[in-house]
């Protein structure tokens, strides 16, 4: 027993130095930030103030946060750090929200904006910028949360169990997971509202709506569609959804307007639909899907092995 404290001591103390570490080297750069750009820009006016606080959002906040947290860790005090910390960690999930409009201000700014534009570019010639734009440092808040998570895991792995500090670090995990979680769910539907704008642009005229409420965006490729009767093979691009699967075909490559993008050929809603796997008559190589529904049955083949069973899987979990 007196081996594993000493064992869990030793990895912990490692930890809580790196931790430390990493702390400092976090608030040195977030201090670039507030003091060649926020602090200046607040004085000068350059920027609006609703537009600076559209592009720095809460990072004196977060520096403030951090700050405090790295005066506990100097001085040991992990408990009461930890509890401070816990309190500001919702704004991580604010910063989030906002980093993307964040951006887009950022970008008009440079564009319109000459004094800014000059001003960004003389601040980030400095050589305690290393070569980094204000760009690369406006993410940061969002990857030490992501250090965060592995740091207090590590120091909570390393705890007696039967310690106060075990259940106050336990909490903090819990804290920034969960703030983590929403972080992450703030980029997936980022993510996926990109995918959904993407079909929409690739399909001609707006009279298939992909951009929908709910709507998930799952995979897409090409299959090829065996006619019910004995006519050739049709290549089809497919559109993977939550909700639905989209079948299109290129549009003529000589059309003035439309000769890079598909011409939607079908909707098929995925409510109503079931999906089975027929093998036996591609030999051996791919294989053929069934896709039934109220009205019709599709069937899909592809060459390609891998490929028939990653559209069957996600086939079946997006009807599930």
């Amino acid at each position: 027993v007196e081996e594993q404290r000493a064992r869990w001591e030793r990895k912990r103390s490692r930890t809580a130095k790196e931790l430390l570490e990493t702390e400092h080297k976090y608030l040195e750069q977030l201090d670039l930030v507030l003091t060649y750009f926020v602090t200046i820009l607040k004085a000068k006016g350059t920027l609006k103030p609703a537009v600076l606080e559209t592009i720095f959002g809460p990072l004196e906040s977060l520096y403030s946060a951090s700050h405090a947290l790295s005066l506990h860790l100097e001085k040991g005090n992990l408990e009461p750090g930890l509890e401070n910390f816990c309190q500001s960690l919702d704004l991580y999930g604010h910063y989030a929200e906002n980093l993307e409009q964040a951006n887009k201000s950022l970008k008009e700014q440079v564009r319109k904006n000459k004094s800014f534009r000059r001003f960004k570019k003389l601040q980030e010639t400095r050589p305690q910028f290393q070569g980094r734009e204000l760009e690369d440092l406006l993410p940061l808040p969002l990857q030490r949360l992501h250090q965060y998570k592995h740091f207090f895991r590590d120091l909570l792995e390393n705890t007696s169990p039967d310690t106060a500090e075990y259940q106050k670090l336990a909490k903090t995990v819990k804290s920034v997971c969960n703030v983590s979680h929403w972080v992450q769910d703030i980029f997936d539907k980022r993510e996926n509202s990109l995918q959904l704008l993407r079909v929409q642009k690739l399909l001609k005229g707006q009279k298939t709506q992909v951009l929908s409420p709910g709507r998930w965006y799952i995979r897409e490729g090409w299959l090829l569609v065996v006619p019910s009767k004995g006519e050739e093979l049709k290549r089809r691009m497919f559109f993977l959804f939550s909700d639905i699967l989209i079948a299109a075909k290129p549009c003529h490559p000589l059309h003035l307007l439309n000769s890079n993008k598909l011409s939607c050929h079908a909707v098929y809603p995925l409510h109503q639909c079931s999906v089975d796997k027929v093998f036996g008559h591609t030999w051996s190589q791919g294989g053929l899907l069934s896709l039934s529904f109220p009205h019709k049955t599709l069937l899909l083949m592809s060459s390609n092995q891998q490929e028939i069973n990653d559209w069957y899987r996600s086939l079946t979990a997006a009807v599930r």
